[in-house]
């Protein structure tokens, strides 16, 4: 069988599963944050915190209680890691350096799981399963929390209310995450992941020489690293390690489960404004640009562009013999087309334009579909975008799903739309800017000046996927990626926050003769059509740089 013949099998059946899982698991998730009763289970960590589930919070209050657990978690895993020498289960590995247990918790928290460490001789089994896949868990929830506030911003009407941030985040945890998680697991063990309290053996290699392997609880991690679009990886080589990814079909789980979420999540919002056909138009977008991403990418790869690929028929480097050019092409935009961040392959050995397109999907703003929860309010502003456009060409008042979208609003809108364009941009002008930093590039050029904007491209996006080929272990780097996670992730929380705090405030707007509608397939491709556009306004020049460069040499 021909690669691109396995490839268009490979593509076909994954979309055929997300095409199947999408009403149900979309149905369920509606029922999980729509329900009024509360588990037994949930009401034990209610107690716990010292919430009243059955109160409601404003936007502010919602904003500063995600705020509040997020900086609580980051202060506890980063100390989790300064201590990890005086804990148990440690394998004997010494406390983690400061700027990087800094950047690791900052990481893990955003959703972002960038590593700037290699995972099995750096951190212990306490600290991979306390504090690592703990976070991989609840800042997925986090996520999945803001899009249901915002989505009861359109739902709702004159009220100051959007929900109660502690019930969101424990019944997405314990409801959702946790059980398809749990299953996750089990199917990977099977596929050959280990999941052992092991340490460190020696083994001997092939050639006779002798080469230390850890062991762990892989599958679990692996299983809600891809579930809750994680990325962070219990070993260095990430999915690209046979304890992680042993088999073509366990590449197959894992990239479904990167999907499926964000995908089933556009039937939740339909469900719960009252209008099923919005959630199938986000879905329709999300779902174009999706497969323009994985054609285009695997397309790019598959024709092997670049002197030695050419000569060699294949663009192999970096890539498992396991899985091919198809399904490494695959991974690649499922992962950076969400926020995962995990590989199953090394982007920085991809050919010119196919690693230009990994860089793409991110700019994108990580929406088809994204993150989980962060992909659907990422598709929801950029819809709010579209209808003010939409409205200023006809000379309408914009409406979206029966809500004015007003100065405040567009406002709330541009400012999440510019934050992460902000922190690439500067942080990789900042980063060239020094001769230190540019020391930290392996490869000079505009292969190099590739290397820092995917960096930074990864870490404001939330994404924590690696070009490689760039140091970025030092002070400097730590700090200042680990900056971009945060405001990259929290800035525009608030925003979207306050964009649900000014709908919810609204009554709604009879729909009129003029009342454009935003479930249509015009619509669709506007939505479409606007994402791309501010895309390549923004980020063109760098791209021309860097990736554009290079592959037009």
């Amino acid at each position: 069988m021909s690669p691109s013949v396995a490839g268009i099998l490979f593509i076909g059946s994954l979309v055929a599963a997300l095409a199947l899982t999408h009403r149900p698991l979309g149905d369920y998730m509606y029922r999980v944050y729509s329900g009024t009763r509360h588990l037994a289970v949930e009401r034990v960590v209610y107690r716990l915190v010292g919430v009243r589930p059955e109160s409601e919070q404003r936007w502010s209050v919602y904003a500063r209680s995600v705020l509040a657990f997020s900086a609580v978690s980051i202060l506890f895993l980063y100390a989790l890691q300064r201590l990890q020498d005086k804990l148990f289960l440690s394998l004997g590995l010494p406390a983690v350096p400061g700027h990087i247990a800094w950047n690791t918790a900052v990481s893990f928290v955003t959703n972002t799981n960038w590593q700037a460490y290699s995972g099995e001789s750096t951190m212990g089994h306490l600290v991979q399963m306390a504090g690592l896949a703990v976070q991989n868990f609840v800042s997925a929830a986090v996520g999945m929390s803001v899009a249901m506030a915002l989505v009861r911003g359109f739902a709702r009407k004159q009220t100051e209310e959007l929900g109660n941030f502690w019930v969101d985040l424990v019944r997405g945890t314990v409801r959702i995450l946790l059980p398809i998680a749990f299953a996750g697991a089990l199917v990977l063990v099977a596929g050959g992941l280990i999941q052992n309290f092991s340490g460190v053996h020696d083994v001997t290699t092939l050639a006779g020489a002798t080469q230390k392997v850890t062991g762990g609880p892989v599958a679990s991690q692996e299983a809600i690293k891809e579930l809750g679009n994680n990325g962070g990886g219990f070993y260095n080589a990430n999915s690209a390690h046979p304890f992680e990814n042993s088999t073509n079909w366990t590449n197959w789980l894992e990239i479904f489960l990167i999907l499926v979420l964000p995908f089933a999540l556009p039937r939740t919002f339909g469900r719960m404004v009252g209008d099923k056909r919005q959630g199938y138009a986000i879905a329709a977008v999300m779902g174009v640009l999706a497969f323009a991403g994985v054609a285009v990418l695997t397309g790019l790869e598959l024709a092997h562009h670049g002197t030695v690929p050419q000569a060699v028929g294949a663009a192999m480097e970096g890539k498992d013999v396991r899985f091919g050019v198809p399904n490494s092409g695959t991974f690649a935009a499922a992962t950076t087309l969400t926020s995962t961040g995990a590989v199953d392959s090394s982007h920085d050995s991809f050919t010119a334009l196919g690693g230009m397109m990994t860089m793409v999907d991110m700019m994108l703003g990580e929406v088809a579909p994204g993150g989980v929860g962060a992909g659907l309010y990422g598709m929801l502003v950029l819809a709010v975008i579209t209808v003010f456009v939409a409205g200023l060409m006809v000379g309408r008042t914009p409406e979206y799903l029966g809500k004015k979208i007003g100065s405040r609003e567009i406002k709330l809108a541009s400012l999440y739309f510019l934050t992460t364009p902000v922190l690439v941009l500067l942080g990789t002008a900042l980063a060239m800017a020094s001769p230190e930093r540019r020391a930290s590039m392996l490869n000079p050029g505009a292969h190099g000046l590739s290397e820092v904007l995917y960096a930074f491209t990864s870490a404001s996006n939330n994404n924590g996927s690696a070009f490689a080929g760039l140091t970025v272990d030092t002070p400097w780097y730590d700090t200042a990626l680990g900056l971009c996670m945060a405001f990259g992730r929290f800035l525009p929380i608030v925003f979207v926050l306050g964009l649900a705090g000014s709908l919810a405030r609204q009554a709604p707007v009879p729909a009129s003769a003029g009342t454009l509608p935003t479930y249509r397939p015009q619509f669709a491709g506007m939505v479409a059509g606007v994402t791309v556009v501010l895309v390549a306004l923004t980020f063109l020049p760098a791209l021309a740089l860097g990736p554009l460069a290079e592959g037009i040499r």
